[in-house]
Protein backbone atom coordinates (compact mmCIF):
# COMPACT_ATOMS: atom_id res chain seq x y z
CA UNK A 1 0.00 0.00 0.00
CA UNK A 2 1.23 3.74 -0.94
CA UNK A 3 1.23 5.61 2.34
CA UNK A 4 0.00 9.15 1.83
CA UNK A 5 -1.07 10.10 4.71
CA UNK A 6 1.18 10.91 8.46
CA UNK A 7 -1.01 8.17 10.04
CA UNK A 8 -1.11 5.54 6.70
CA UNK A 9 1.57 3.50 7.95
CA UNK A 10 0.01 1.98 11.09
CA UNK A 11 -1.65 -0.96 11.06
CA UNK A 12 -4.37 -0.08 13.32
CA UNK A 13 -5.51 3.00 11.73
CA UNK A 14 -5.83 0.80 8.41
CA UNK A 15 -8.17 -1.89 10.06
CA UNK A 16 -10.11 1.25 11.98
CA UNK A 17 -10.62 2.99 8.87
CA UNK A 18 -11.52 -0.26 6.61
CA UNK A 19 -14.20 -1.37 9.48
CA UNK A 20 -15.62 2.41 9.53
CA UNK A 21 -16.19 2.01 5.57
CA UNK A 22 -18.28 -1.06 5.88
CA UNK A 23 -19.81 0.44 8.61
CA UNK A 24 -23.83 1.24 7.92
CA UNK A 25 -24.21 4.82 8.23
CA UNK A 26 -26.48 4.87 11.32
CA UNK A 27 -23.65 2.54 12.76
CA UNK A 28 -20.73 5.20 11.96
CA UNK A 29 -23.07 8.13 13.08
CA UNK A 30 -22.91 6.68 16.23
CA UNK A 31 -19.41 5.92 16.63
CA UNK A 32 -18.69 9.28 14.89
CA UNK A 33 -20.82 10.80 17.96
CA UNK A 34 -19.09 8.70 19.77
CA UNK A 35 -15.41 9.26 19.06
CA UNK A 36 -15.86 13.17 19.49
CA UNK A 37 -17.26 13.04 23.01
CA UNK A 38 -13.96 10.70 23.33
CA UNK A 39 -11.52 13.30 22.08
CA UNK A 40 -12.78 16.54 23.57
CA UNK A 41 -12.67 14.31 26.77
CA UNK A 42 -8.82 13.47 25.45
CA UNK A 43 -8.47 17.38 24.71
CA UNK A 44 -9.27 18.46 28.19
CA UNK A 45 -7.28 16.41 29.82
CA UNK A 46 -4.31 17.64 27.85
CA UNK A 47 -5.01 21.09 29.24
CA UNK A 48 -4.99 20.32 32.49
CA UNK A 49 -1.32 19.17 31.37
CA UNK A 50 1.70 21.34 32.85
CA UNK A 51 3.68 20.44 30.16
CA UNK A 52 3.44 22.80 26.55
CA UNK A 53 1.47 21.28 23.71
CA UNK A 54 3.83 19.68 21.11
CA UNK A 55 3.56 20.83 17.59
CA UNK A 56 1.22 19.00 15.39
CA UNK A 57 4.09 18.97 12.68
CA UNK A 58 4.16 19.85 8.91
CA UNK A 59 2.96 16.72 7.82
CA UNK A 60 -0.46 16.80 10.42
CA UNK A 61 -1.10 20.42 9.39
CA UNK A 62 -1.02 19.79 5.88
CA UNK A 63 -3.13 17.31 6.02
CA UNK A 64 -5.69 19.53 7.69
CA UNK A 65 -5.11 22.16 5.39
CA UNK A 66 -5.94 19.01 1.89
CA UNK A 67 -9.25 18.24 4.22
CA UNK A 68 -11.23 21.21 2.56
CA UNK A 69 -10.22 19.11 -1.00
CA UNK A 70 -12.55 16.28 0.69
CA UNK A 71 -10.75 13.55 -1.46
CA UNK A 72 -10.64 10.64 1.13
CA UNK A 73 -14.16 8.79 1.78
CA UNK A 74 -14.77 10.06 5.17
CA UNK A 75 -14.58 13.23 4.08
CA UNK A 76 -17.30 13.34 2.58
CA UNK A 77 -19.15 12.15 5.99
CA UNK A 78 -20.40 14.93 8.19
CA UNK A 79 -19.88 13.64 11.52
CA UNK A 80 -17.02 11.66 10.72
CA UNK A 81 -14.97 14.13 9.02
CA UNK A 82 -15.53 16.32 12.23
CA UNK A 83 -14.19 13.23 14.27
CA UNK A 84 -11.17 12.08 12.30
CA UNK A 85 -10.39 16.24 11.71
CA UNK A 86 -10.66 16.57 15.38
CA UNK A 87 -8.73 13.47 16.16
CA UNK A 88 -6.31 14.43 13.93
CA UNK A 89 -5.42 17.03 16.24
CA UNK A 90 -4.48 14.76 19.65
CA UNK A 91 -1.42 13.78 20.04
CA UNK A 92 -0.28 11.15 18.29
CA UNK A 93 0.01 8.04 20.82
CA UNK A 94 -3.68 9.23 21.21
CA UNK A 95 -4.73 9.42 17.64
CA UNK A 96 -3.30 5.58 17.43
CA UNK A 97 -4.54 4.65 20.78
CA UNK A 98 -8.14 5.30 19.63
CA UNK A 99 -7.49 4.03 16.27
CA UNK A 100 -6.09 0.97 17.60
CA UNK A 101 -9.57 0.47 20.00
CA UNK A 102 -11.41 1.28 17.07
CA UNK A 103 -9.59 -1.56 15.05
CA UNK A 104 -10.35 -4.29 18.08
CA UNK A 105 -13.83 -3.47 19.53
CA UNK A 106 -15.86 -2.49 16.39
CA UNK A 107 -13.85 -5.23 14.62
CA UNK A 108 -15.05 -8.06 17.23
CA UNK A 109 -18.56 -6.50 16.48
CA UNK A 110 -18.67 -6.35 12.95
CA UNK A 111 -17.40 -9.90 12.01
Amino acid sequence: MYDRRWYDSNEHTQRALSILKDMDETQRRALSRDLTTVIKQIKELHEEDEEPSVSLGIDRVLGLYKLSNSRRWYDKVSLLSYAMKTMSTLPEEDFYTIMEGIAASAGSAVA
